[in-house]
């Protein structure tokens, strides 16, 4: 028997899981005693996303209820689009904060909402000591990707292409009050996002299980999150309109979140913030880049968890125990995902020690179930630099 060691679990957030669920929202607000709306939402959703279409206009036609819409440009989040959101919701004078997109809105959200209540740019609360009061207006998240679990996490991750680095804040006042989880928002996801987001979600399950900071909580959501979304995030990547797939990547997705924010991600993170702080790509995208590599030292130091995974995943015991069934698994999924390679990314092996050198500075790789060297920071880049195709 494994000794148990001491850990606390406080996640306050209401979850509200189903297809037709995000229809609810006009009674949340109300039952928020809040009227006045801020929507974040991303640019141009009505144009690709019906689902999102539908709600927007049910919003604005709800008795009782004035909308003030924000449409967040495109990709990543960066310092700027915060300060735009911060700017436009306090002109707004909004008493809810409501975020539908991907994770990149639910991040804008929360650091748009805590910076406004302090008054503050992201920038100048960057500079000081951190504060994360008790927030004054409610957030509901609806995620319209099934990937980084934001709207379940206390996380927020944001770009400064200034510098080339990604920003991450966190605390459990930054989380959503309410989480309203509709697999029929998700269904307008196009493969290569399919892939990104739900390879991303796949990490943190995996990560929240062999990170050192692991609880036996976080442990039965995330093995839970890995036997849901282990069939389903192909099987959605093949065919979008696959409802069965869709609601599994959706809860596993927001289940992976949980895992995350009551452990934590690990090397994988790192790694892959690296890229994508020079390369502004899509965060999913990074991490993809950089798994296997990343699971295969892991495997080295926790096989007994890989093992465990392994088995979640469904994977059938070949005799070896040394966790390299999982990092097979995972290495498969990448390959019927087609999912792209590191040097795809126009890196050479010249860029290899700078991305190690940010990667270690990282906080998440702190997190790894033991400190890496940078050595093997830099043997894992390689690794992933060396791979000119994904085979199943």
């Amino acid at each position: 028997m494994d000794n148990i060691t001491a850990f606390n679990n406080h996640l306050p957030v209401k979850v509200r899981f189903g297809e037709g669920v995000a229809e609810t929202l006009p009674a949340v607000v109300a039952e928020l005693g809040a009227s006045k709306v801020f929507l974040m939402v991303d640019k141009d959703i009505e144009k690709f996303n019906p689902a999102a279409a539908k709600l927007i206009d049910q919003m604005k036609a709800a008795a009782g209820i004035t909308v003030t819409v924000f449409e967040k440009p495109a990709g990543e989040p960066t310092i700027q689009m915060v300060d735009d959101s911060i700017a436009a919701l306090k002109a707004a004078g909004s008493d809810v904060v409501v975020a539908l997109g991907g994770g990149s809105i639910i991040d804008t959200a929360k650091a748009a909402r805590l910076c406004a209540q302090l008054n503050c740019t992201f920038r100048e609360f960057q500079s000081k000591p951190p504060v994360y009061p008790a927030p004054t207006l409610p957030l509901v998240a609806l995620p319209t990707s099934a990937g980084t679990g934001s709207e379940v996490s206390g996380g927020s991750v944001i770009s400064d292409p200034e510098a080339g680095r990604k920003a991450g804040i966190a605390n459990g006042n930054l989380r959503a009050q309410v989480a309203l989880v509709d697999p029929v928002l998700t269904y307008s996801m196009p493969p290569s996002m399919t892939a990104n987001t739900g390879i991303d979600a796949l990490a943190q399950a995996i990560a929240g299980i062999i990170a050192k900071c692991s609880t036996p909580i976080g442990d039965a959501i995330g093995y839970e999150a890995v036997r849901m979304m282990t069939p389903a995030l192909v099987a959605a990547f093949k065919d979008g309109n696959n409802k069965v797939a869709r609601a599994g990547m959706a809860s596993g997705s927001m289940m992976a979140g949980l895992t995350m924010n009551i452990s934590d991600c690990t090397a994988e993170h790192s790694l892959g913030q690296a890229i994508g702080g020079l390369k502004h790509v899509p965060h999913g995208l990074t991490i993809g880049l950089v798994l296997v590599e990343t699971l295969t030292r892991e495997a080295k130091i926790v096989p007994e968890k890989m093992e465990r995974v392994a088995d979640a995943m469904g994977v059938p015991q070949d005799g070896t125990k040394d966790g390299s069934r999982c990092v097979n698994a995972v290495r498969k999924i990448l390959a019927e995902l087609q999912f792209p390679v590191l040097s795809s990314l126009g890196f050479v092996e010249g860029d290899i020690d700078e991305l190690a050198e940010i990667a270690l500075k990282d906080f998440f790789i702190t997190q790894a179930p033991k400190p890496w060297s940078k050595q093997e920071v830099v043997d894992a880049f390689m690794s992933a630099l060396k791979l000119e195709s994904r085979v199943a």
